[in-house]
């Protein structure tokens, strides 16, 4: 056996954590520290230390699964289950036509996966009904950044520069808990002298570590943004010539900040004057300053307009395009940033280009062989797609995505699922949503293939196979040749990842996302490799010429025609769901250190699960007294959509008007069967981070002595 280390990265999170694997002597792998890599410099937390858990085969899935007559889902070979989705899929176009077949796809998919999701979709298929569960987690920040800076990339900066800058406001992340590894540089940003003020309606574990901790109503994000560039403004802190010679709008964007005068907000968030004016100073006092975002602004129906209220504030004060400075988004799942840049968003083409683009179209049609004509165009979103389940969509291919348990109204959209003439699912386990498929196929895990993902900081990196998958088990590319085949596709989908990525380069050459001078080569020498990277315009020169990538954007100019950042005006207005007498507190979502997204994997490694054995309800001891509740009593929460029972966490670190359950779990403590799928008008984000709930009291039952 070979025990020659090979160097990949974790399967979960945006920061893509560096790690060599070493054959075990058991079959599967061993992880070890890989010091090299500089986003994680050797650390691991605990998912990613237990990644290998999953390979196991008595954890895993190794054969496909078919439904048969009585309803039970039984093994069967790969061209029995291969044919029976292809029948039903054809079945399904010829009787209701193409957009009746739906596609929905993840962000921890691979670059090569999503691009070939995307291009399966359009071309074997012919629906423009494709979107992905990656809508669900950065989408508002990628609208916003889009709109003020011209091109989203999660982060315009590299991660090194955090501990470099004088001040970072971070908002609704808990790193802490969601990436372990980044804690380090929020640690080393106040151990150079900066401030780090946190943005949460918990007292997380990353709060903890605040010069400043804010602690808004959820849904009052936007409000607390427009308070703190009212500040700005009356404090003389407007960096003028930065205005002047790098932004437009700003004079909109001013009177529209000016309407949320301090007074004014610390109603609306419970924020005090004081505090916002602290927030202002240690903000702007510093010659560099960052924002940071995550899920708590960005999963709001207002979510892009918050984002764009600190992105405002960023630019007022002249901290984005500058060293040190900017905003930028904290991206959540593994490939969250590769996913939405290759085709498997309902509106998007290879390279972050848009599908409406006729240009775009002619270009990417020309590197697959197709009529630009023949490319369908934009679908619906990922909520209102799975919504359409039963309806206008009567058959679905899914991949690398459990929405029964992280979809918002996660209970009426299991009905949705169960309404479908036909459900296909990939994936490496049987999740939730797995086990209501017609079909179900095994697919290889990180470990076992090669590909690529895009961090959380726009860095392109190689994931290398260490390991032979177990018989029966194939890859996600090569699902799709077979079916692509079997829909009389028979070229332009092919099976070896390095081929698929060869393609992509060719079809993000010249788009927003160009990864066009990238290759695996480089990836394996650089540890990386910035997009957007232009190949070289003399291949004769590749080596002398080739572009060394961007890992800082906007240093001279934002990606907009003329170079100019803008302002986009945004004022506040309520969550879609507010307080009223029948349900009168905030229900707020997220997740905790051992678990991750749905838990579909997580939730099968014991120890994570003995680190974070199910759900809870987090709840002020005054609600807690009002309820009659102690630690560890059943509670239930109640919204419009459902009822989920967890135990009571009973803590001082949230707000009395708020409660706080993770969403990691299904069953009863299935907290996204509460959630609300109203929807950003722009971005299609839905609510997942504010809706009106009650708390009730559980009356448990007592225990019978049982005598002889």
């Amino acid at each position: 056996m070979q025990n020659t280390a090979t160097p990949t990265h974790c399967p979960y999170c945006a920061l893509q954590c560096g790690m060599n694997l070493t054959p075990a002597a058991d079959g599967g792998v061993e992880v070890s520290e890989r010091a090299d890599f500089p986003v994680n410099r050797g650390a691991l937390c605990g998912k990613g230390r237990t990644a290998p858990a999953v390979l196991a085969s008595n954890v895993r899935l190794t054969s496909p699964l078919v439904r048969s007559a009585d309803g039970a889902l039984v093994p069967a070979g790969w061209g029995e289950a291969l044919d029976r989705i292809a029948r039903n899929l054809v079945r399904t176009r010829d009787e209701h036509g193409a957009d009746a077949l739906g596609v929905f796809g993840g962000g921890g998919l691979t670059n090569e996966k999503a691009y070939t999701l995307g291009k399966f979709a359009r071309v074997a298929l012919g629906t423009s009904q494709i979107d992905y569960n990656g809508r669900f987690c950065m989408s508002s920040a990628a609208a916003a950044g889009t709109k003020a800076f011209g091109l989203d990339r999660g982060l315009p900066f590299p991660l090194e520069d955090i501990p470099k800058t004088g001040c970072v406001i971070l908002v609704g992340s808990n790193p802490a808990e969601t990436m372990p590894p980044s804690l380090r540089y929020f640690t080393e940003l106040r151990e150079n002298g900066g401030t780090l003020i946190v943005v949460d309606p918990r007292r997380t574990k990353t709060a903890e570590q605040a010069d400043l901790h804010l602690a808004p109503r959820p849904g009052t994000d936007l409000a607390l943004a427009l308070g703190m560039l009212h500040l700005v403004v009356a404090e003389g802190r407007v960096d003028e010539e930065y205005v002047e010679e790098r932004t437009a709008g700003w004079e909109d964007a001013r009177a529209a900040a000016m309407a949320h005068w301090p007074e004014y907000v610390e109603r609306i968030t419970g924020v005090s004057v004081p505090d916002l004016r602290e927030a202002v100073r240690l903000f702007c006092e510093p010659e560099a300053a960052m924002v940071l975002t995550a899920r708590g602004p960005e999963q709001q129906a207002k979510g892009t307009d918050t984002v764009g209220a600190w992105i405002n504030l960023c630019l007022a004060t002249g901290r984005a395009g500058r060293p040190r400075s900017g905003y930028g988004c904290l991206t959540g799942q593994g490939n969250g940033q590769g996913g939405r840049e290759h085709g498997q968003k309902a509106d998007q083409l290879p390279g972050y280009r848009k599908l409406t683009d006729p240009e775009a179209r002619r270009h990417v049609a020309e590197v697959w062989g197709v009529d630009p004509d023949s490319l369908p165009g934009p679908g619906r979103s990922a909520y209102e797609l799975l919504d359409a389940l039963g309806t206008d969509i009567r058959s679905l291919l899914l991949m690398g995505s459990n929405p029964v348990v992280s979809a918002p109204r996660a209970a009426h959209i299991e009905e949705r699922l169960r309404s479908l003439d036909f459900l296909a699912v990939c994936d490496v386990v049987l999740s939730e949503t797995a086990a209501l498929a017609d079909v179900v196929l095994p697919v290889t895990q990180w470990a076992e293939e090669t590909g690529t993902t895009t961090n959380l900081e726009g860095r392109v990196l190689l994931r290398r196979r260490a390991i032979t998958p177990p018989d029966g088990v194939r890859t996600d590319l090569e699902v799709l040749h077979e079916l692509a085949g079997r829909l009389g596709v028979e070229k332009g989908f092919p099976t070896e990842p390095e081929e698929v990525f060869d393609e992509l380069r060719r079809a993000s050459a010249g788009g927003p996302a160009d990864y066009s001078g990238i290759d695996y080569r480089r990836l394996a020498e650089e540890n990386g490799v910035f997009w957007p990277c232009p190949a070289p315009t003399d291949e004769a020169t590749e080596a002398a010429n080739r572009h060394p990538g961007t890992p800082r954007l906007f240093l001279d100019r934002f990606a907009t025609d003329d170079g100019r950042a803008r302002f986009v005006p945004v004022t506040h207005r309520p969550s879609a769901e507010e307080p009223d007498d029948e349900y009168p507190v905030l229900l707020t979502t997220g997740r905790v250190v051992a678990q991750y997204q749905s838990g579909a994997q997580t939730r099968r490694v014991d120890e994570l699960n003995a680190a974070a054995p199910g759900p809870f309800v987090e709840l002020h001891p005054r609600l807690a007294a009002r309820l009659g509740a102690a630690e560890g009593d059943p509670v239930a929460v109640v919204s419009r959509r459902g009822r989920a029972v967890a135990p009571a966490r009973i803590t001082t670190g949230i707000r009395p008007d708020t409660v706080f359950m993770p969403f990691h779990w299904p069953g009863e403590g299935r907290a996204n069967t509460l959630t609300n799928p109203a929807l950003d008008p722009t971005s299609r984000m839905p609510e997942f981070k504010v809706c009106a709930v009650r708390v009730e009291a559980v009356a448990v039952a007592p225990e019978v002595a049982v005598t002889s």
